[in-house]
C-alpha cells in the first residue's frame, strides 16, 4: 500500500533525533487494508500539522482515496507502504504490496488493526524522482526509491525511523535492487544526520542537471542522497 499517485512525494522530513533502544512490541511490516486510516492520519499529521476543521478532515478523505485506489504504477515496477505498529500481531491478513502492488493475504481474513500505527515509509521502484538514464531518458532501474518516512510525535526518540528504513532497504534487496535513494530537506538537519547514520551519501547534482525531486513547495529544497546495498557473494 502506497499514499497513492499525486500526493506530495516527502522523503523524511520526521524522524528522531538520538533515538534509544526500540520498545519490543514494535513491528514493522507491510501495511494491509485494516491500517489505512491510521497511515493517512500519521502521513497527515506530520506533514500537515497546521490544518485544522474541516481543512485537514478533507485532506485525510483525499489522501484515503489516492490510497485506496492510486494505484497505477509502470509495468514491472513495484510499490509498498511499510508500517511500525505497535500491539498487532504479525500475522498475514490482507495486505497491500510486493509485486505489481497486487493485493494478498488468505481469502476471507481480515481482522480490525488492534495496535497503533507509529510510523510509516514508501519504497519503490518506480524511479519517478531518479535522474533518467541516456539520451533517451529512460526510467532507472535497480534502485529503490524511499519516501513519506514519518513517526508519530508521540513515539518519537524510539528508533522507529530507523527500523522502518533498515525494512525498506531489506525489501529492495529482495526485489534486486543494488542501491537506495531519498531527497532529504536541506532545512532538516535532524533527518539528515539520520540518513547519514545508517550509511546514506549525498550524491552532488551536476551543473546545469534538470534532476527530478519531489513535488512540495517551490521553496523547500532537497539534498540528493543514496546508499548502496550489500548483496550476498556467491560460496
Amino acid at each position: 500500500m502506497s499514499l497513492g499517485a499525486g500526493l506530495l512525494c516527502r522523503a523524511s522530513q520526521f524522524v528522531e533525533l538520538f533515538p534509544p533502544t526500540v520498545s519490543p512490541e514494535i513491528v514493522v511490516r507491510e501495511a494491509r487494508l485494516e491500517d489505512s486510516w491510521e497511515v493517512v492520519e500519521t502521513h497527515c499529521s506530520s506533514f500537515f500539522p497546521k490544518y485544522s476543521f474541516p481543512l485537514d478532515f478533507v485532506l485525510r478523505i483525499d489522501r484515503l482515496v489516492a490510497m485506496l485506489f492510486g494505484f497505477s504504477i509502470p509495468h514491472g515496477c513495484r510499490r509498498t507502504c511499510l508500517v511500525a505498529v505497535i500491539g498487532s500481531s504479525v500475522h498475514d491478513t490482507f495486505f497491500f504490496g510486493s509485486e505489481d502492488v497486487e493485493i494478498g493475504g488468505p481469502i476471507g481474513r481480515f481482522s480490525l488493526n488492534k495496535g497503533y500505527v507509529a510510523g510509516i515509509l514508501t519504497v519503490d521502484t518506480v524511479a519517478d524522482f531518479l535522474p533518467r538514464k541516456g539520451p533517451l531518458r529512460q526510467r532507472r532501474t535497480g534502485i529503490a526509491y524511499i519516501s513519506n518516512v514519518a513517526v508519530q510525535e508521540r513515539f518519537r526518540r524510539k528508533g522507529i525511523a530507523k527500523r522502518l528504513i533498515a525494512k525498506a532497504e531489506a525489501q529492495a534487496r529482495t526485489w534486486g535492487c543494488r542501491a537506495v535513494a531519498l531527497h532529504c530537506d536541506l532545512n532538516n538537519p535532524g533527518a539528515t544526520k539520520l540518513y547519514t547514520g545508517q550509511g546514506f551519501k549525498c550524491i552532488k547534482v551536476p551543473e546545469g542537471a534538470n534532476w527530478p525531486q519531489p513535488k512540495t513547495s517551490p521553496d523547500i529544497q532537497f539534498n540528493f542522497m543514496m546508499k548502496l546495498l550489500n548483496t550476498p557473494t556467491a560460496a
